[in-house]
């Protein structure tokens, strides 16, 4: 099982995002990331915040073992061939250890404040599934392209007619929330969209946003059909959990 920390960057100082995530990347994580937001998803919306794309740049910089990346990127926040452009830097700082994480957005305040048009759940997802083509043909023609020739891709979202099957068309890997139930009916339906367009289900690395105490539920993860387990961490940050979990897996 491969274990991945999500730094929540709300209510925090640049300073103590990067101490966390030097420390994650020597604990020996597989991944490490942020979301991609503008204001603290809960408790004082008034709060500190940075935002993402800027804070991986100084983490590819920063970490040296770790993929890393933001879960999720939301796709309408920046125009798709500059997103692609952004990510492949961010891939070359990191020396190949980027992965693209997209999803359609849902966090009403940034569309409002920063003056983007928020729409309709199915207009955003429609507007990912016209992107995601975009997003690839731009990464074809940069010079130079991606360190291995390629960016994985991440999609994040449990929708059953659109999103898992967009996870099918286009995913290295998937993103959804527990709790186990929830995680293994995914999987399956992820399955049934990879067998209805003839791609190999087992392409598609399995990831799971969790929290520190749901670590103990670890193996129940692991029989749902997980492969990565991503939890998430706030200020003060403690890794506590993380590395008793890394120290069982030896």
């Amino acid at each position: 099982m491969k274990i991945g920390v999500q730094i929540q960057p709300q209510a925090t100082s640049v300073s103590q995002i990067r101490a966390c995530w030097r420390a994650a990347d020597a604990l020996g994580v597989n991944s490490i990331w942020v979301w991609d937001h503008f204001y603290p998803l809960f408790g004082d919306p008034e709060e500190s915040h940075f935002e993402a794309y800027t804070l991986l740049a100084a983490m590819a910089a920063d970490t040296s073992h770790a993929q890393i990346g933001a879960l999720v990127t939301c796709y309408s926040y920046r125009n798709p061939q500059l997103l692609a452009d952004m990510a492949r830097t961010i891939d070359h700082i990191s020396d190949g250890r980027f992965i693209l994480g997209v999803g359609s957005g849902w966090f009403e305040r940034d569309y409002k404040e920063y003056g983007y048009e928020f729409g309709t759940t199915v207009e955003r997802l429609k507007l990912l599934e016209a992107g995601l083509p975009v997003i690839k043909k731009r990464l074809d023609k940069l010079n130079p392209g991606p360190v291995h020739g390629y960016l994985p891709l991440m999609i994040g979202g449990s929708g059953e007619k659109f999103t898992l099957r967009l996870v099918a068309e286009h995913a290295e890997l998937s993103n959804v929330f527990g709790p186990a139930e929830n995680v293994q009916h995914k999987n399956r339906i992820i399955d049934e969209w990879c067998r209805k367009i003839g791609r190999d289900p087992g392409a598609i690395e399995r990831t799971v946003a969790i929290s520190p105490e749901e670590l103990d539920n670890a193996g129940k993860f692991a029989e749902a059909g997980a492969d990565h387990l991503i939890v998430g961490v706030g200020s003060p940050f403690d890794l506590t959990a993380v590395e008793e979990f890394i120290a069982t897996q030896k």
